[in-house]
């Protein structure tokens, strides 16, 4: 039987379609960048897309489901042949995947012209293929283990859909029970995937330096658990009651739960390395976001609901994201897995463009330059993401050096 590196070096056609990463991330960061540009253009009228959804929610649907869900299937088509030692899809079968995605952000853009079946049917087919795909493999290699990760992408298709439906009835759908299933399955992603890799990575990089066992950080232990299913529990809450002063309180307790998570795993010890760093600062943004939602709930105005809800999808979803892009791009082409200048200014923008929305809210009076600063430096991290990390992605893995 050939072995994933074995497949992946027979494929004679463009390196892109080499492994599943390449495709989704490279296609993940250049719509990042081009919606961005897209919504500035749709708010200040110059651009009209002929989508039935509203400008505010079109810009999140095309965050959220359109930009994370190639993210999500790039991360899965790479990580599942690691689970489960089983081949990864290769060649023309990812290519037919992707061109799925694809489709999707064209009919999503071009909604108001098309019927809306037809519109639910084609976004939601990359994501449902991807599904059966992993449950295949899963199934496959008996590993068990990472059912819950399958159960987290079924919601994120559910919210899709919910999302559409929505929007079709007439309601506001970047504020609706879809937008909210959807953000709470990305969260809950972020939280056990995040806690498999940040610690994993952090005692790594560690122990490369000689750290001690004082040092070293702990294996997932009752903590852990207790954290993920305060967390389960409180977003579930958070989606069928969001404006409840109960679900302000769940939240403030989660997110309490996770700062204490996160100060666990040491994150201050890595500062030397900004690709280990950004982990930690990405994550982060999990307990502040839903420390600020829950205070937005608990005292609504203090920052506004929009902003409190960009946090956890601009800063957890958006600097995550990045950062396991920008090191799976490196580890699997062959590259050092370190930081260069580029890519710690990649993570700079990304933070700038969350702390300056979240300005946005806190000092309305400056609400359009914060707003104008946030954007110009998202641009900058997902297109400088495409500069920097584009060449890698579309060329043949490094056969020497880097690990």
């Amino acid at each position: 039987m050939s072995t994933t590196s074995q497949l992946i070096r027979s494929w004679r056609g463009p390196a892109v379609l080499s492994f599943g990463f390449r495709p989704f991330f490279l296609g993940a960061a250049l719509w990042a960048a081009l919606s961005g540009v897209v919504w500035v253009l749709m708010l200040s009228g110059k651009l009209v897309l002929p989508t039935a959804l509203d400008p505010v929610s079109w810009h999140a649907h095309e965050f959220l489901f359109g930009y994370l869900g190639a993210v999500i299937a790039g991360f899965l088509l790479t990580a599942i042949p690691n689970w489960t030692g089983r081949l990864p899809i290769v060649g023309w079968p990812l290519a037919t995947l992707f061109g799925l995605w694809l489709l999707g952000r064209a009919v999503v853009a071009s909604s108001a012209l098309l019927p809306t079946g037809l519109v639910i049917i084609v976004d939601l087919s990359m994501p449902i293929a991807l599904a059966i795909a992993s449950a295949r493999e899963i199934y496959a290699g008996q590993n068990w283990r990472n059912l819950a990760v399958l159960a987290m992408l079924v919601a994120f298709i559910v919210a899709n859909g919910v999302f559409h439906v929505s929007a079709a009835e007439g309601e506001y759908a970047a504020q609706g029970i879809g937008m909210r299933l959807g953000v709470a399955a990305a969260v809950m992603m972020v939280a056990v995937i995040g806690g498999r890799i940040v610690p994993s990575f952090t005692r790594n990089w560690l122990a490369k330096r000689g750290a001690s066992r004082k040092t070293s950080l702990p294996a997932v232990q009752l903590f852990d658990r207790a954290a993920l299913i305060v967390l389960l529990a409180t977003l579930a809450v958070w989606v069928f009651a969001p404006f409840e002063r109960l679900t302000g309180l769940f939240l403030l307790g989660a997110g309490t739960f996770h700062l204490l998570r996160l100060a666990r795993w040491k994150g201050w010890l890595t500062f030397a390395e900004p690709l280990v760093l950004i982990l930690h600062g990405a994550y982060l943004f999990l307990p502040i976001g839903l420390l600020v939602l829950g205070l937005e709930i608990l005292v609504p105005g203090t920052l506004g609901m929009a902003t409190a809800q960009h946090v956890l999808m601009a800063g957890v979803i958006g600097s995550m994201t990045l950062a396991v892009m920008t090191r799976a791009t490196l580890g699997h082409t062959g590259r050092s897995l370190s930081a260069g200048p580029a890519t710690t200014l990649i993570y700079a923008a990304v933070i700038v463009s969350v702390f300056s929305r979240v300005g946005a809210g806190a000092w309305l009076e400056h609400a359009s330059l914060f707003h104008a600063v946030s954007g110009w430096a998202w641009f900058g991290a997902f297109a400088g993401f495409v500069f920097v990390y584009g060449p890698l992605l579309i060329s043949e893995r490094k056969k020497s050096g880097g690990s």
